[in-house]
């Protein structure tokens, strides 16, 4: 697939990561080209210096071949424009971007622009950590179907179960 991401801040680099090592061909746009030094250097990606919301940068980044469009820049209104205009203009058929408010970002899922909010993820497991629940504890189907509903990202895979302790030694694994 041919992926575009916007911004290339943490999370704009580790999705770039993540999405080259998956065998995707992935170009990241952002206007300052110092950001490019978050880049892995193992991983092959395409860079395009300037402005996700501008059309001509995202002809230069070859969005009219694009499968996949990600918004990931620190304003959530350049996340919106940027996908908006992927998924009007140029019909990339998978856009995500990520909102931080919370409220715009309920409101623009009921209008069709699939989003994610960190904060809300953030909050929910910060939450059920003082909870004391961990992922295991609760009911994947429970967790994913909330996730969806509140259009949070969906977890691919379980985590990994901790490691099994060898021996105990008064009363406590030792790991």
């Amino acid at each position: 697939m041919n992926i575009i991401i916007v911004g290339c801040g943490r999370v704009g680099a580790e999705l770039a990561r993540l999405m080259s090592l998956d065998g995707n061909a992935v170009t990241v746009i952002d206007q300052n080209a110092e950001s490019f030094s978050r880049l892995d250097d193992r991983i092959s990606v395409q860079t395009v210096v300037g402005d996700g919301t501008d059309i001509e940068t995202l002809k230069r980044a070859g969005i009219e071949e694009a499968d996949g469009f990600a918004a990931v820049t620190n304003g959530d209104n350049r996340n919106i424009m940027a996908a908006q205009i992927a998924l009007r203009i140029f019909h990339v058929q998978n856009v995500v971007c990520r909102i931080y408010d919370p409220l715009r970002q309920r409101t623009y899922n009921d209008l069709g622009l699939h989003s994610i909010s960190p904060t809300v993820i953030g909050a929910k497991l910060l939450r059920d950590t003082l909870k004391g629940m961990t992922a295991r504890e609760k009911s994947p189907s429970s967790s994913i179907t909330s996730a969806i509903a509140t259009g949070a990202a969906v977890p691919l895979r379980e985590p990994s179960p901790p490691p099994v302790p060898d021996t105990e030694k008064n009363g406590v694994p030792h790991i």
